[in-house]
């Protein structure tokens, strides 16, 4: 099967190798530089004295960042899924680091960052999450998106990975989701992991005493820079841009 075939059906598919070990390590030396820089900003999550455990507004904080969906076989992805106007539109980091471990609740992934709230009837829920609007997204909309999440270390069954419901990216109400058996998924450093934004998830704690970080840079990605309702993305950064 190939990984086109596993998106279509389970709404989620891994790209191996996806990025060089020296292509990771650089990333992980420059996301060092900028959270060094940004440690007090509101859109940075440290722990006590410890290394960020997530951030949100990368775009900003890390422009550099989109350069992470520039690679094939990712860019190769990304165009084949979305079509050629694919842009990346919100960037968030997740790390599970020793001593600092947390835990997610199965959900689907509804958020938008938008340059303003409007009145709509399709977009609802409006937030402000570190100073950027938020809005819970049709599903019509979702369904144009991808998710990328490059992975900076393995995720293996003692950092917390993450779990998954296959086919469940087909219904937009968890509650609807088909009964099906969840699945554990492992990668290592490098590789890619496609999901749709409406793939049921959910990951557990690291296991005591594991000492891991589970570095992961979450890129969300849709197929053109236009939403409805006058609606605005936030930021949106062309995969084939410069």
């Amino acid at each position: 099967m190939t990984w086109a075939e596993q998106l279509e059906r389970d709404g989620y598919a891994l790209l191996p190798a996806a990025l060089t070990p020296g292509a990771v390590a650089e990333a992980v030396r420059e996301w060092a530089e900028v959270t060094a820089a940004n440690a007090e900003a509101d859109a940075v999550l440290t722990g006590s004295a410890g290394p960020a455990y997530g951030a949100r507004n990368l775009l900003d904080l890390w422009p550099g960042v989109v350069d992470l969906v520039r690679t094939e076989p990712v860019r190769a992805a990304l165009h084949a899924t979305l079509g050629p106007g694919a842009g990346v539109v919100r960037v968030l980091y997740f790390d599970k680091p020793p001593g600092h471990s947390w835990a997610l609740p199965w959900h689907k992934d509804y958020s938008l960052a938008v340059k303003e709230h409007r009145p709509s009837s399709r977009f609802t829920k409006p937030t402000v999450k570190a100073g950027v609007p938020h809005v819970i997204a049709p599903q019509a909309v979702l369904d144009r998106m991808l998710t990328v999440r490059i992975h900076l270390d393995p995720m293996t069954p003692d950092n917390g990975p993450l779990r998954v419901v296959p086919g469940s990216h087909r219904f937009y109400d968890q509650r609807n989701d088909e009964p099906r058996e969840a699945v554990t998924l492992e990668c290592g450093a490098g590789d890619a992991l496609l999901m749709r934004p409406l793939l049921t998830h959910a990951s557990g704690h690291s296991k005591t005493g594991a000492g891991l970080h589970r570095r992961i840079v979450h890129l969300e990605c849709a197929a053109d820079d236009t939403l409805p309702d006058g609606f605005e993305w936030m930021w949106c950064r062309a995969v084939d841009g410069t």
